[in-house]
């Protein structure tokens, strides 16, 4: 591996640039024309503009990434997340192109990527999963049928993606058809793939995942938990690690059951299990897989004392796993999105320029980010601006470095989630860890629905 083609934007951009930069590797940027001012293109050693601004037309453009990737001679290609770093097709081109792919292979990508073979993989080797039905729909009579044998509520879910889209709540049966064509509308407009699946719905329950790693060596370790149960809309708003609510036994059989997966998989670079966690019974239950780095992977790096995005690089060369599964959790950490969201008027997307940015610096304070002052955030991409991590030698000391952090985090031009956030850490209810995945919807009266 000599050059590589970074085939994302953004924060994820800049991190593995870092990493290329660290590890005696030549980059390759590729920007839409609407992030042509953006900081991923300055980093790289080489940029490309890829398209006009659409993500269909540039980032989601595979042929055009494979065609650019080839012409600057790049031999690996990173995906980040989003955009084409689950795409299976994807994975299979840059391999039929001779071109490193910095991820799983294809057919993890695929086997996992769709939920309904992922729960079943999953039952297989007797890890406990959500109950729900066998396999997927498209025709609402046909799921009609088979969700008065689960009972309600129920959560309807994409079996072609995740990210919230194509997911909705059914707590009557009279709501059922409704909801199910709402689903599946959003469903295949985002994933191409109308097909629904269905779960039981736990009204409260926590949302926690194992990082996972494997390499071509045959190794499969686990490096902990990641709490991510503040969500909205089923997407993340913060995530800490450790969990501040599951028990030693629980967190050691969460993690066996992530390396038990992976290993049947022989699954190879980074990847997250997806669990949720009923408090009220002490059960956990599998909901899926995510065949790539996450967004709150820097939690992980701080507990554990590690560089994940350099290690998917290793790991994509060739090289054996630089760690193990045994680390000392002894820290806690918690990282906050900073999306350019109006949080008063229901997170509304603000769109803007940044006439004022000025991130907290300072022990245990660490901002991972591609914004600067004077930047004009494009309306076409996801909303995240920054991830704010702290640590602290507990979760109470976290807090309280979060507490003044966000304080001394200047932004003017636009509306952010900042001050959502300090009013979120100063909740009781948050301080003493008693919330679940639907807390913010029920406390901030954002609906879901």
């Amino acid at each position: 591996m000599r050059r590589v083609l970074i085939a994302n934007r953004g924060e994820i951009a800049l991190r593995a640039i870092r990493a290329c930069r660290q590890l005696s590797l030549e980059s390759v940027a590729v920007y839409s024309s609407a992030d042509a001012n953006s900081s991923h293109r300055w980093a790289a050693d080489h940029a490309v503009c890829i398209g006009p601004p659409p993500p269909q037309a540039s980032y989601l453009n595979a042929a055009a990434l494979i065609e650019t990737a080839t012409a600057t001679k790049c031999d690996a290609v990173y995906p980040g997340y989003g955009f084409l770093a689950e795409n299976a097709k994807f994975a299979q081109l840059c391999v039929e192109n001779d071109l490193n792919f910095v991820g799983p292979g294809s057919e993890c990508i695929g086997r996992m990527g769709d939920k309904v073979a992922a729960r079943q993989a999953a039952a297989s080797i007797g890890v406990p999963v959500v109950p729900g039905s066998e396999g997927g729909f498209t025709k609402v009579e046909e799921a009609e049928a088979v969700a008065g044998k689960i009972g309600y509520p129920q959560l309807l879910k994409a079996s072609g993606g995740g990210g919230g889209r194509g997911m909705r709540v059914v707590n009557r049966p009279e709501d059922f058809k409704t909801r199910f064509e709402q689903a599946s509308a959003e469903a295949q407009a985002a994933f191409n793939n109308g097909e629904i699946y269905l779960e039981r719905f736990f009204p409260q329950v926590r949302h926690i995942e194992i990082q996972v790693f494997g390499d071509k060596h045959g190794n499969y370790v686990h490096l902990g938990e990641r709490d991510c149960s503040v969500q909205r809309r089923h997407q993340k708003l913060i995530e800490e690690s450790p969990s501040p609510i599951i028990n030693e036994t629980t967190r050691r059989e969460m993690a066996e059951a992530a390396v038990a997966i992976i290993r049947a998989l022989k699954y190879v670079n980074a990847g997250t299990i997806e669990f949720i966690y009923d408090a009220a019974g002490g059960k956990f239950f599998f909901i899926e897989m995510n065949t790539r780095i996450q967004v709150e992977h820097p939690v992980t790096e701080i507990v554990t004392g590690t560089d994940l995005i350099r290690e998917q690089f290793r790991v994509a060369a060739g090289e054996r796993l630089s760690f193990g599964s045994t680390f000392s959790q002894g820290r806690a950490a918690i990282e906050f999105r900073v999306n350019a969201e109006d949080a008063s008027q229901n997170f509304r997307p603000s769109p803007g320029t940044l006439k004022r940015w000025r991130p907290p610096t300072g022990q245990n304070v660490r901002v991972d980010s591609h914004a600067y002052e004077n930047y004009a955030v494009p309306p076409y991409y996801d909303s995240m601006l920054a991830k704010l991590i702290v640590s602290g030698k507990d979760r109470a000391h976290a807090i309280e470095t979060a507490k003044f952090a966000l304080d001394q985090f200047e932004i003017a031009g636009l509306k952010t989630t900042v001050p959502f956030h300090a009013e979120l850490v100063d909740r009781p209810e948050f301080r003493r860890a008693e919330i679940h995945t639907r807390w913010i919807e029920e406390t901030f009266q954002t609906k879901a629905d």
